[in-house]
């Protein structure tokens, strides 16, 4: 069986089982059972990488001295 969100040792490779885990869900010949199994690990997943953001986010407030600023894409235009 995968491992658990809890289990997670980066935002990478838990990033990596939830989209293999859509890849799955999405193909529509996972057996019912199997799909709620899935859900929820999913849930889970998403759950942790939310996490792991939220405490990127604050890690970045903490740099920049609480005035982080959007980010300007548009390259000095």
């Amino acid at each position: 069986m995968a491992k658990t969100a809890k289990a997670q040792a980066s935002f990478e490779s838990a990033l990596a089982q939830l989209e293999d885990i859509i890849q799955a869900m999405e193909g529509g010949d996972l057996p019912l059972d199997t799909a709620l199994t899935s859900y929820k690990q999913g849930i889970e997943l998403i759950k942790f990488c939310q996490g792991k953001l939220a405490d990127a986010e604050q890690q970045l407030r903490v740099l920049e001295n609480d005035e982080l600023k959007p980010l300007d894409l548009t390259d000095g235009q």
